[in-house]
C-alpha cells in the first residue's frame, strides 16, 4: 500500500486509527533511539531514514539521486512493517550477518513471535514488537557504521551474468517446489477431511428414503389392491 503523502504527517494522517496509532509509537521510539546522522522523511511511499546526501554524496546505488536508506515504516494492506535490517547486497557479510544474529536471538529471548522476511518485521498491532529489541538495535547503529556495512556489501557485491541468474531462480524454483510436496501434518488433516467428507455425504444421502421410490411403490400397491378389488367383485357375480 504504497502512499502518495510527501510529509511523515500528511503520512500518518492517511491511516485508520488504529495504524496511525501503532506507527506513531514505533516512529517515537524510533526517533529516541536513532543516530542523529540520520535523516527523517518519506521514502519509497513510506516513512524512512536515510544518510543524507550531506553525510554521504554518493547516494544509494540504484538511484544515486535518492540518498542511502536505512530504515523504513509503512503501512500494507495485511499488516504493518519495519525495515531495519543491515545491507549485505546478497553476498556473505560477516559484520551484517554478526548484527542480524544478535537481533534474532535477543528478539528469542523476548517470547515473543518474530515474523521476519528477508528485510522487514511484519507486524498487526503494536504488541507484536520486542520494543526494547528494536530500541537497541537503532542504538547500536552508528551513521558511520551503517555506511561502512553499506560501502563493504558494495566492494564484496560480484554482478552475476544472465546464466547465473537463471541457474539461481531455477534453484530456487525447485527448492520452494520441494517445500510445497513435503507431507504437511495439517495440511494432510485437512485434505483427508475434505476428501472423507462427500464420500460420508453420499453415504448418508443414500439411507434417506428417497421420495421418487416411494411414490412409485405407493402406486404399484394401489394398483394391485384395484386388480384384486376387481377380481373378488367377478367372483362374487358369477
Amino acid at each position: 500500500m504504497q502512499s502518495k503523502a510527501t510529509t511523515v504527517a500528511q503520512y500518518l494522517a492517511e491511516l485508520p486509527e488504529d495504524r496511525r496509532a501503532a506507527l506513531s509509537a514505533v516512529r517515537d521510539l524510533i526517533r529516541a533511539h536513532i543516530d542523529p546522522g540520520f535523516s527523517e522523511g518519506i521514502g519509497y511511499g513510506m516513512i524512512g531514514w536515510s544518510v543524507p546526501h550531506s553525510r554521504y554524496p554518493a547516494g544509494y546505488h540504484c538511484n544515486p539521486k535518492d540518498p542511502l536508506p536505512f530504515a523504513g515504516l509503512a503501512s500494507q494492506k495485511n499488516h504493518m512493517s519495519l525495515y531495519i535490517c543491515p545491507p549485505s547486497m546478497g553476498e556473505p557479510n560477516a559484520a551484517a550477518d554478526a548484527e542480524a544474529d544478535w537481533f534474532r536471538t535477543a528478539w528469542a529471548k523476548t517470547g515473543k513471535k518474530l515474523d521476519m522476511g528477508k528485510s522487514c518485521i511484519r507486524f498487526k498491532k503494536l504488541d507484536d514488537l520486542a520494543l526494547d529489541v528494536i530500541a537497541e538495535s537503532f542504538r547500536r547503529m552508528s551513521t558511520d557504521k551503517f555506511v561502512a556495512l553499506y560501502e563493504a556489501a558494495r566492494a564484496a557485491y560480484t554482478p552475476k551474468s544472465r546464466a547465473e541468474i537463471q541457474a539461481m531462480m531455477a534453484e530456487r524454483k525447485a527448492a520452494k517446489a520441494a517445500v510445497s510436496q513435503r507431507p504437511s501434518t495439517g495440511s494432510g488433516r485437512t485434505t483427508v477431511v475434505a476428501k472423507k467428507a462427500p464420500a460420508k455425504k453420499k453415504a448418508a444421502v443414500s439411507k434417506r428414503p428417497s421420495t421418487g421410490s416411494g411414490r412409485t411403490g405407493g402406486v404399484a400397491k394401489k394398483a394391485l389392491a384395484k386388480k384384486v378389488a376387481a377380481k373378488k367383485a367377478a367372483r362374487g357375480q358369477r
